[in-house]
């Protein structure tokens, strides 16, 4: 097969186009570490919002942070253009690029912008399983020309890693159907402080965190901040979003709400992890936190 990659020159420039949201940031990094395992002399700039680009501080796989902004683009002139994304907004920005390379994967819109066209996950990974988010944005770089190989956990650094024996809590999701309830994060707070752990409560700045405040609570932290408390932490506790996948590229022990995404697409990559209901009861949770290595570092 006649691979892009072997037809780019040494020191080539690749532009990926990774915009919204942070669980899809933070499940890009594999892809972006086999990339840069494959070819370590390729710059790779990462197109990101503002809002998500801390998730690839200090990630030795990215030479550069883009903003989604056309001047951007032109300056960085990359030699591929990989479109992650798929949508509108990203359209302009692969124009922009003016790339040799220019590739997406096969059902995004727009088919006649990119002369490489990705097939699905499925084909190029040799399965009819539905695949993880991480499978299939790495499928796309077996394509391009990395040699296949294990797929590896997402790659955060953390500057500062906060220390003690606490367990993160994210009592909130992107919508009503995602959430656990907040009477049962308390109960679970409570648990887990019985147990020897203290419960840090985290969220947005518009997030409503009044109603724990009994406990600490951590209120519109950035990135970073959020990082070096992951990395620090014995476990995670939260709705299906993206502060669990931060917990699990940090390898720590994950104990996740699903309502109604996929698991199998959307479960935590490559880390201990125990897989919850929104309607569970706290009592099913209680007895998985009563497994001892739940709660190992």
């Amino acid at each position: 097969m006649d691979y892009v990659l072997d037809h780019l020159p040494a020191g080539s420039r690749v532009a990926v186009l990774r915009l919204r949201s942070l669980g899809d940031c933070v499940l890009t990094t594999p892809a972006l570490a086999l990339l840069k395992q494959a070819r370590p002399d390729l710059e790779i700039g990462v197109v990101v919002e503002d809002a998500f680009a801390q998730v690839f501080d200090g990630n030795p796989a990215v030479s550069r942070v883009l903003k989604p902004r056309l001047a951007e683009l032109i300056s960085w002139h990359p030699h591929l253009t990989l479109n992650l994304h798929g949508g509108t907004r990203t359209i302009p920005l692969m124009m922009a690029s003016r790339s040799i390379y220019r590739a997406g994967f096969g059902h995004f819109r727009f088919q006649g912008l990119y002369n490489v066209q990705i097939p699905r996950a499925q084909e190029i990974l040799g399965v009819g399983r539905p695949v993880h988010t991480v499978e299939h944005l790495a499928s796309a770089m077996f394509y391009l020309g990395v040699p296949p190989s294990d797929i590896p956990r997402a790659s955060l650094y953390a500057a500062g890693p906060e220390t003690g024996d606490y367990a993160v809590v994210h009592p909130f999701a992107s919508q009503p159907d995602k959430s656990w309830s907040v009477h049962n994060f308390l109960e679970l707070a409570k648990h887990v402080s019985s147990v020897g752990l203290v419960p840090v409560f985290i969220g947005a700045a518009d997030d409503d965190l009044s109603p724990f405040a009994a406990f600490r609570c951590l209120a519109g932290a950035s990135i970073d901040r959020i990082k070096n408390l992951m990395a620090g932490a014995s476990l995670f506790i939260g709705n299906d979003s993206g502060p669990a996948h931060i917990a699990a590229a940090f390898g720590k022990p994950v104990i996740v709400f699903f309502g109604p995404s996929d698991v199998s697409t959307w479960r935590p990559w490559k880390t201990e992890h125990t897989i919850f209901d929104i309607d569970a009861s706290s009592a099913a949770v209680f007895e998985a936190l009563r497994v001892p290595r739940t709660l190992e570092r």
